[in-house]
């Protein structure tokens, strides 16, 4: 008589709804598939920017010289960066549905919002390496140039160092290198990552890489006219209701990029003000939810 053998099984393991570990691996594929696009390419582009303006002889005194390599070379940053942040989002989902690898990750169990996350938290990670590396050399050059400067007005004295020499040494070390730049770089980063996250949203739903990256430089301009537009449209409607309705959905819709301007402040050499740090980092974080869950919204319907 056969004995009849069974074969037990382990139960499946249940597929948690979100996992923090999923999203991590999709943000270092997709930082790797930067890197494969060779878009640290541009690093080059802003080095060579770099190497021209601090080469370049400006027909002003030491301070208002370091003033101006400051202001192109943070201005250059937040170009690059925002720059960035457009084109290479733009170019991540159709890549992948052109490569089929959307298909491949979304059959395996892989929710929607993390795929989304994964490429978002992708793109963030190179931009804070490339911004980095960029304020590493803006200050080394910016040191440098001001040192230079101070050497220059040293050597101007030949036995004593007068109160006029003293103060325009001052006058240089004021529009030097500060510490406080830093936050101009973290408000670069901060509006990178939105308009990363508006980038993302109209991807889901957009034809072609083209168009995502022209509405979406659309809505950056538009963004940095957000004051100046809701108080033309209040002024002309009288205040209307509708009027008032309609400017809150749009303050939703088109962020409002003007609250990183004060970032050019600090550059210039205004103090640093803590409040203004922490709205534009509470702006950043709700402007990152609603963009985020927009996407899932118009992602899920899509039939991969």
């Amino acid at each position: 008589m056969s004995e009849s053998t069974t074969t037990l099984r382990a139960p499946a393991r249940e597929v948690p709804l979100f996992s923090i570990r999923r999203v991590w691996t999709l943000a270092i594929s997709t930082l790797t598939q930067l890197v494969r696009m060779k878009t640290f390419y541009f690093l080059f582009a802003f080095a060579v920017l770099l190497l021209a303006i601090g080469n370049f002889n400006f027909a002003s005194s030491p301070a208002q010289a370091l003033s101006t390599v400051k202001k192109v070379s943070f201005g250059a940053m937040d170009l690059f960066a925002w720059l960035f942040a457009i084109v290479a989002t733009a170019l991540l989902i159709p890549r992948d549905l052109e490569d089929r690898t959307l298909y491949t990750i979304l059959s395996k169990p892989v929710r929607r919002i993390e795929y989304l996350l994964g490429k978002l938290c992708g793109v963030l990670i190179v931009i804070g390496i490339s911004l980095s590396v960029m304020f590493v050399v803006c200050a080394g050059m910016i040191q440098w140039k001001e040192a230079g400067y101070i050497a220059e007005e040293i050597g101007t004295t030949e036995n004593q160092i007068t109160e006029e020499t003293r103060q325009a040494i001052l006058l240089i070390q004021k529009n030097g290198f500060h510490p406080e730049l830093a936050i101009a770089t973290l408000a670069s980063f901060m509006k990178a990552a939105v308009v990363a996250s508006v980038t993302i949203l109209l991807s889901t739903f957009a034809s072609s890489s083209l168009f995502t990256i022209i509405i979406s430089v659309l809505v950056f301009l538009v963004g940095h006219a957000h004051t100046m537009a809701t108080n033309f449209w209040l002024a002309e409607s009288d205040n209307s209701i509708v009027v008032q309705m309609l400017l809150k959905l749009f303050k939703i819709v088109i962020p409002n990029f003007q609250i990183f301007s004060f970032s050019e402040g600090i550059v210039q050499g205004a103090t640093v003000m803590p409040a203004a740090i922490w709205q534009m980092a509470g702006l950043t974080g709700a402007y990152l939810v609603v963009f985020m869950l927009l996407s899932l919204l118009t992602f899920v319907d899509k039939e991969f």
